[in-house]
């Protein structure tokens, strides 16, 4: 396979893969994982495993980041163990359809369980959403930072890779 061809797909997939971080219908920092490890095995003597099983860390950390930022969000405003679940159940149905609608879904979703399973008042129903939104914006900044991270160190391996062998052996 031509070595042109393989670094257009490690990068349309990676810059793919950053819109996901934000757009959340395409798995952002597993798509530039992904696209990472395709490109170690069709061009082995670019980057190591060793950066590859780095990447992977940061793509886990970026997952975590996801999961427990909205949780955290809706449970430092106030919100309740339903609440939390509300919030991501919102944002599971809300990814399906817009980013604004993810957020919406966040938020309504914890509103509502907080108001119709866990009784609470209207306020602390509307603070558990405004966490959850809050939580969301944090979890998106924490999950670019990751995906900032994963291409950074990628290409960083790879440039001295090529430095180290030698453009010739690579291109």
């Amino acid at each position: 396979m031509d070595v042109y061809l393989i670094w257009t797909l490690t990068i349309v997939l990676s810059l793919i893969g950053v819109a996901g971080v934000i757009v959340p219908v395409l798995p952002g920092t597993t798509l530039i994982l992904i696209a990472m490890v395709i490109h170690k095995l069709l061009l082995p003597a670019d980057v190591s495993w060793a950066v590859i099983g780095w990447i992977a860390g940061f793509w886990f950390l970026s997952v975590i980041i996801d999961f427990l930022g909205v949780i955290l969000g809706a449970r430092l405003f106030g919100g309740g163990k339903w609440g939390m679940l509300g919030a991501g159940g919102g944002a599971v149905i809300g990814m399906f359809f817009s980013l604004p609608m993810l957020i919406l879904g966040t938020v309504l979703g914890a509103v509502a369980a907080e108001k119709l399973i866990a009784q609470k008042s209207h306020r602390a129903s509307l603070l558990a959403g405004a966490g959850a939104a809050i939580g969301f914006v944090i979890s998106t900044i924490g999950r670019l930072f990751c995906a900032a991270v994963m291409i950074i160190l990628f290409f960083w391996a790879a440039w001295a890779s090529v430095k180290t062998i030698g453009p010739e052996a690579t291109f």
